[in-house]
């Protein structure tokens, strides 16, 4: 177990758990327990009067399932806002590129973040390092991501698991800090 100590207005940002992951056209993917997980830190968050930011992807690319006014687009049932939840749209992988979620968090005085969603590799991971390089504490909840199988430049197939170890461990240390849903709730004022 990773001790770590969260103060009373570290924000839980969930990244992107919107229906459209859930499209076969993704392939395989790792930890099917995310959005229970998930879950299981909102209602945590929500008992605390803790602050939630819900990032939604607002694809641009005209055969996305993230594209609004597709049934994709929507939040997933589990881990959707509940009414006066922050929910920041964005078009690019990074939560902080084109959002203003970085002036939402500084005019709040929210320093600590703790980090959610899909796809671990790339909007989770994309978020986490500008997050670091801008001066927030960051915290990425290892079981509370997931990601889906890649290949590389040269065809060869990388589990969804192997993929999320290798983005975590890209993230741990100069960026974040990579714990468990177990720890984070143990370190809930």
């Amino acid at each position: 177990m990773r001790e770590i100590r969260l103060p009373a207005n570290a924000v839980l940002l969930a990244i992107d758990l919107q229906k459209a992951i859930d499209h076969p056209s993704w392939g395989p993917r790792n930890n099917p327990d995310c959005e229970k997980i998930v879950a299981t830190l909102l209602a945590a968050w929500r008992a605390r009067k803790m602050p939630v930011v819900h990032i939604r992807h607002d694809s641009r690319e005209p055969n996305s399932h993230y594209r609004p006014g597709q049934p994709g687009h929507e939040f997933k049932p589990e881990t959707a806002p509940l009414p006066g939840e922050k929910i920041v749209p964005k078009q690019t992988n990074s939560a902080f590129i084109g959002t203003g979620l970085e002036n939402i968090l500084r005019s709040r005085g929210y320093r600590t973040l703790v980090v959610t969603g899909v796809i671990t590799n790339n909007s989770v991971e994309a978020t986490v390092r500008m997050a670091g390089n801008l001066g927030f504490d960051t915290y990425v909840v290892a079981d509370g991501c997931f990601t889906v199988d890649k290949r590389d430049l040269a065809g060869e197939l990388h589990p969804a698991q192997r993929v999320h170890a290798l983005s975590l461990a890209n993230m741990h240390g100069e960026y974040a800090t990579v714990v468990e849903s177990k720890d984070v709730l143990a370190a809930l004022p």
